[in-house]
């Protein structure tokens, strides 16, 4: 691949996630001390780039079954009722209608987060981390988008108290999201 260099203007037009190449993953306090982290491993999205900037949009759906944290059991709690309740809400979706340039190589995405048929304002923090020419001529770019929601706004509330105090969950989860995607020509 032939680096263009994240300054380089990114070309206007839609742009397919690569899942092969990307990842969506979130961490949440755990046990008061520790940060448990997992992914979703299925996810399909794209991204239409316009000119000007700000009138970008983004469309992402998340497979809510195909949570991964390492652990079958806990993996299947997040899918039961007390969290995603996958069963009855299988999609996690995040649309965005404007962007706001903060600098050359990132800005914000503003947009909508449904989680269990919920849906709530959320903004992602994104950033360009390079754009390349590929093989054939097909051109590729890299972000990072990051966020942080809490949990109990889309009615994600279970938890348990802990022996010495405090609860076995925090409420805040983090979102980070690595993409690579290409130009659709």
């Amino acid at each position: 691949m032939t680096q263009t260099g994240a300054q380089t203007k990114l070309p206007t037009g839609k742009w397919v996630i690569d899942p092969v190449h990307s990842s969506v993953a979130f961490s949440i306090r755990h046990m008061i001390a520790a940060r448990a982290k997992g992914r979703f491993n299925k996810f399909s999205g794209s991204f239409n780039i316009k000119d000007p900037i700000e009138k970008s949009t983004i469309e992402v759906e998340i497979d809510a079954a195909s949570v991964d944290t390492s652990n079958e059991q806990r993996d299947n709690h997040l899918r039961s009722p007390d969290f995603l309740d996958v069963e009855k809400y299988p999609k996690i979706i995040y649309k965005s209608d404007k962007f706001t340039l903060k600098s050359p190589t990132s800005g914000v995405a503003h947009g909508q987060l449904t989680i269990r048929d919920k849906t709530l304002p959320v903004d992602l923090n994104v950033e360009l981390i390079d754009v390349a020419t590929g093989l054939g001529g097909k051109i590729y770019a890299g972000f990072t988008a990051t966020t942080e929601i809490n949990r109990h706004d889309w009615e994600v509330k279970w938890n348990t108290p802990l022996e010495t105090g405090g609860l076995m969950l925090g409420d805040k989860v983090k979102i980070e999201i690595d993409v690579e995607a290409s130009l659709e020509t």
